[in-house]
């Protein structure tokens, strides 16, 4: 079955839903998310769009890293 992901959702809500979201965050630059203090608060409000721009990190290559990861990306 393929796991189907929204960008849209926050990333506390979609690290709750598939926690193998964690260690790809964290491989494409995303270090914080492994910090469980920073789930539950910034994770709350933050998507994963909004985290790409504060960061400087190409969203295209986070899409490639989730559909390399099996997930199916809902827009």
């Amino acid at each position: 079955m393929t796991k189907q992901i929204n960008f849209h959702h926050t990333v506390y809500d979609l690290t709750n839903q598939y926690p193998e979201v964690i260690p790809i965050l964290k491989n494409l630059g995303f270090e914080n998310i492994t910090k469980p203090n920073m789930l539950q608060t910034v994770g709350r409000v933050m998507t994963i769009p909004k985290g790409c721009r504060m960061k400087g990190i190409s969203f295209d290559v986070v899409k490639e890293a989730f559909q390399n990861s099996g997930f199916h990306i809902n827009e």
